[in-house]
């Protein structure tokens, strides 16, 4: 487990006295159970017949708040028995802003104590203002149609626009925890009623709510203790939002429903200080299982390329599960991880990737532990779909395995007509299993638009390989020109490669000239202010990208911050482009 940590208390003089506050164990005499529920509450009530729990650390990775599994069910039915009081029934949404502590999971498994659908939604990030804000919450409410909204008191403006914008009830959580909790008889949920509705990070089905069922998250929450092997001395350490699927399901969901005990970094901490991350993995006596995307691993690599001696800080070497997700994983990235922590005892065989995404839950595939990073390099003319370039030299795109289907999951690569196409061949990702949704909520057209015989269209492109999962983009990114396929992550990479510039910097996408013809626009965030190097550096982005991909492009440069993120932090080019077609995003002007 994590060391003991000394923290201050006031004593009965009133003078500041040091205790040593003891996390929640990481072993414990329970009998692990891997997931084997009918639903979510039953998962709870086991969880809490142990010694495991939560552990919440302040800003510098200090533990701050221990919260046994056993306290959070006490919390959890108080909260329900409030929520009935309220006036609340088994069906009726109750919308939660998911800041990670304990307030937000007493009420998310108190929703689900009611026979509520808990409806997590983010927090203000840094990639927009106030209005976008309230915006977002707003179309997210309109979406789920709530009896209520529960936020934290310090967002009471923000959360109680949005809320009466919507004709929705908001209630601080500090006033909700104020209300009668008077005992009330809970309902028995069938594993096939909804246990709470997600919201994908992704802007192609915003705003479209996944409605999970209880029979479905149990079977996924499954499908990850047996992918990743999980065995008794693993402790789960996170930073990751609980409003995105790979937070919620897999950091929050998963340790209570297998019985791990997890400690916690809020994601704006780990922002602020990332390597607060790698202190707590430190800290643990015990095996790690710690999930990023590829930006919080490249974040890390940065801070540390200036410093040496990471073995002095850092110990690494029980980090067994460094799982990689929610974004397309980039070899370079990991190996720039791998060169600036391998002194600490990082091995990377302990990178894990994987793939999934909101309406199968989350997990599709995983690979199996200890095979790290595998890559595959494909021509690029099968990437595209186009014959071969005479007289251009043949280039190649790494690509990532992301692991074998996970257990229950059939995962299949069809055609634009549906029909199967065989192994290494490159189409639509479909996956069909007990984990897929029933639908999205109150939207039959969008359900109807990606779900076939309990079949799902993921909207991903990939092929498969001896029996693992390949991913190489999202179709509707894609950038066709004359016919070919494009994938805008080759081109933003490649103006990556450039001096200055690094991975959220650069927006790829097609738009349409005036003479009627599709082009690349490259949208990238500059931070010099002299014309001069502008011009320049404009210059070479254009040459890079004709180099890589052969094409002309349009080249923007645009202030730094500029470009739209989604609630989790990644780069939505569906955004970037609307909004600079929408000229609400203003490029720096440049002579031609």
């Amino acid at each position: 487990m994590l060391t003991e940590v000394s923290g201050a208390a006031i004593d009965g003089a009133g003078t500041r006295a040091t205790t040593a506050v003891a996390p929640t164990p990481t072993r414990d005499e329970l009998s692990r159970r891997f997931s084997d529920f009918a639903t979510l509450g039953q998962a709870m009530d086991y969880a809490a017949t142990g010694k495991r729990g939560l552990n919440f650390h302040d800003p510098r990775g200090n533990l701050a708040r221990v919260y046994p599994y056993s306290e959070l069910r006490a919390d959890a039915i108080a909260c329900a028995y409030r929520l009935i009081g309220h006036g609340l029934v088994p069906g009726d949404r109750v919308a939660l802003v998911a800041e990670t502590g304990t307030e937000f999971a007493a009420l998310f498994f108190g929703c689900v104590y009611a026979g509520v659908w808990p409806v997590p939604l983010p927090l203000p990030t840094s990639f927009g203002g106030r209005d976008s804000y309230i915006d977002q919450l707003s179309v997210q409410l309109g979406s789920s149609d709530p009896k209520l909204l529960l936020y934290p008191a310090e967002l009471a403006e923000l959360a109680g626009a949005a809320a009466a914008s919507c004709g929705v009830e908001g209630i601080a959580w500090e006033d909700f925890a104020g209300l009668p909790a008077a005992a009330a008889a809970l309902p028995t949920p069938d594993p096939d009623d909804v246990a709470y509705l997600q919201y994908s990070s992704g802007s192609t089905r915003f705003p479209h709510g996944v409605a999970v069922t209880h029979r479905a998250l149990l079977n996924n929450l499954a499908a990850h203790s047996h992918g990743m092997e999980v065995i008794e001395t693993d402790r789960c350490i996170s930073w990751l939002p609980w409003y995105h699927d790979m937070g919620l399901v897999g950091c929050f969901l998963s340790p209570v429903a297998n019985q791990v005990s997890t400690d916690y970094l809020k994601t704006e901490d780990f922002a602020r200080r990332p390597l607060a991350w790698l202190d707590l993995i430190s800290r643990n006596d015990g095996t790690t299982l710690s999930y990023s995307p590829t930006f919080g691993y490249d974040i890390c690599a940065r801070r540390m390329s200036s410093q040496s001696k990471v073995s002095e800080r850092f110990d690494l070497s029980r980090w067994r599960i460094a799982g990689n997700g929610a974004d397309m994983i980039r070899p370079d990235v990991m190996q720039a991880f791998v060169d600036a922590f391998a002194d600490a005892g990082f091995s990377a065989s302990a990178f894990l990737p994987s793939y999934g995404l909101a309406e199968a839950t989350l997990a599709v595939s995983i690979m199996p532990p200890g095979e790290g990073i595998v890559v595959e390099l494909v021509e690029e003319t099968q990437l595209s779909g186009g014959g071969d370039r005479v007289g251009r030299p043949q280039r190649y795109r790494s690509i990532v395995n992301c692991g074998k289907p996970v257990r229950d999951m059939i995962v299949q690569i069809r055609d634009e007509d549906g029909a199967v196409l065989p192994e290494r061949a490159i189409g639509k990702l479909w996956a069909k299993g007990p984990s897929i949704m029933q639908g999205y909520f109150r939207d039959e057209t969008a359900t109807a638009a990606c779900m076939y015989d309990g079949w799902l269209d993921t909207g991903d492109m990939g092929y498969l390989s001896d029996g693992y999962v390949y991913i190489v983009g999202r179709a509707k990114d894609m950038i066709i020109i004359n016919g070919k396929n494009h994938w805008p992550q080759d081109i933003e990479w490649a103006v990556e490669q450039l001096p200055g510039f690094k991975a959220g910097d650069i927006a790829a996408f097609a738009i349409t000239t005036p003479g009627g013809e599709e082009t690349p626009a490259v949208l990238v965030q500059c931070r010099t202010s002299d014309p001069a190097e502008r011009t320049r550096l404009r210059d070479k982005i254009r040459e890079k990208v004709r180099s890589i991909t052969g094409m002309n492009c349009v080249v923007e440069l645009v202030p730094p911050r500029t470009l739209p993120r989604t609630s989790s932090g990644k780069l939505s080019r569906a955004k970037a482009r609307n909004l600079y077609l929408s000229g609400e995003i203003q490029p720096y002007d440049l002579a031609a």
